[in-house]
């Protein structure tokens, strides 16, 4: 049967593909390719956005065959609902409402479906990838983590017994990484306030949920740097303002954390996402409350330090930037402006500024897109 489905997907590959639409942007040529997902209630689809030769982008779209969540804005509050794989060769989408994982191919920017999976849970939210394996974070119901392999076609096969479950029920897990040794997956509950790491067995099962409370208030995503530290997004203390933070961690053996950085200011609100550069130098907060882009430099221990006066780019004023990402040669952010319905796009400088390059707009505003990824 599995073979049968497969077969139809890849019969139906780029279904839901439409017409280009083009959007003007005097350097978008030089930009990466970005994908948003639109997280639908009835139709879930990947949307991309291509820079052109002639400094446009060109839009289509791509159904993930799932459904999303649906909502207004933000309602998967979790990063990494869609995911490209580190190479780049596969993009990986959380169908939250039908409870599934949709793979796709990535083939000269264009996305082709190798297959579909049930993600082993309630609600997927957030993807993590490391060499053949796959990390889904599930956060409805009991909220767990479930383990796949990935093989060189794209198609998905849940590993035994891999299973493992959060800290208790409803914690609203939040974002899930794989460490770049393949030795930890960390979880961020950002309800519970907790920072869950759990050790990655030889066999892609999963070891004993190793809980450590935040000290801070607002944990919401974790992601390791190349280096193996785990650099933490923190909104702050509720009706604080201006006041949230980021933070970095080393993991132990054991899997607790001990800090390197903490809480150092964002000076702005509700930071909720983050990205790393690929080449571990710095760190993107993305301040969705104040709508702009916090910047920071990750030192060899894994300290951070602002770069120039911490916020380093803006949005337009009630952005609500969501999710971010950065281009895989490390000279792009963009953001997704979900309450406007548009994409920021900036140039990281030398100096780790970032200089605003264009708004692509087409997005509807408000309408419950999360998770954004970029080549």
């Amino acid at each position: 049967m599995r073979g049968v489905i497969r077969r139809m997907l890849t019969i139906g590959m780029g279904v839901g593909l439409v017409a280009p639409c083009m959007y003007a942007g005097a350097q978008s040529r030089f930009a990466g390719t970005v994908f948003v997902m639109s997280n639908n209630a009835e139709r879930n689809q990947v949307i991309e956005f291509r820079p052109t030769a002639g400094g446009n982008y060109a839009e289509q779209r791509f159904d993930t065959l799932g459904r999303g969540s649906g909502g207004v804005n933000d309602p998967l509050e979790a990063q990494g609902s869609l995911t490209l794989s580190n190479d780049g060769s596969f993009l990986f989408a959380a169908n939250a409402g039908s409870g599934d994982i949709t793979v796709f191919r990535v083939v000269n920017g264009a996305l082709f479906i190798a297959d579909k999976e049930p993600s082993g849970g309630s609600q997927p939210v957030s993807i993590a990838q490391l060499g053949d394996r796959v990390y889904v974070l599930n956060s409805g119901g009991a909220g767990s983590v479930v383990g796949f392999t990935v093989d060189g076609g794209g198609h998905l096969r849940q590993i035994a017994n891999s299973t493992a479950f959060l800290s208790a029920n409803a914690t609203g897990g939040a974002s899930i990484s794989i460490s770049p040794d393949g030795q930890f997956v960390a979880v961020v509950e950002r309800v519970a306030g907790n920072i869950d790491t759990f050790r990655i067995q030889p066999d892609g099962t999963l070891g004993a949920v190793v809980v450590n409370p935040s000290p801070a208030p607002g944990a919401f995503d974790g992601r390791f740097a190349p280096d193996g530290k785990l650099i933490v997004s923190e909104t702050g203390p509720a009706g604080a303002s201006n006041a949230s933070a980021i933070s970095s961690y080393t993991v132990q053996p054991n899997g607790t954390l001990v800090a390197v950085s903490q809480s150092v200011p964002t000076d702005g609100a509700a930071n909720c996402w983050n990205a790393i550069t690929p080449d571990g130098t710095r760190v993107y907060v993305s301040n969705a409350g104040s709508s702009d882009i916090a910047g920071f430099t990750i030192g060899q221990t894994g300290q951070l330090k602002p770069i120039a006066s911490t916020v380093v780019g803006a949005n337009p004023a009630g952005s609500t930037n969501l999710d971010i990402a950065i281009s895989s040669n490390g000279k792009f952010l963009f953001t997704l402006n979900g309450e406007v319905g548009t994409i920021g796009v900036f140039g990281i400088q030398s100096d780790g500024t970032l200089q605003e390059i264009d708004e692509i707009p087409g997005l509807p505003k408000a309408s419950g897109f999360n998770g954004i990824a970029a080549l």
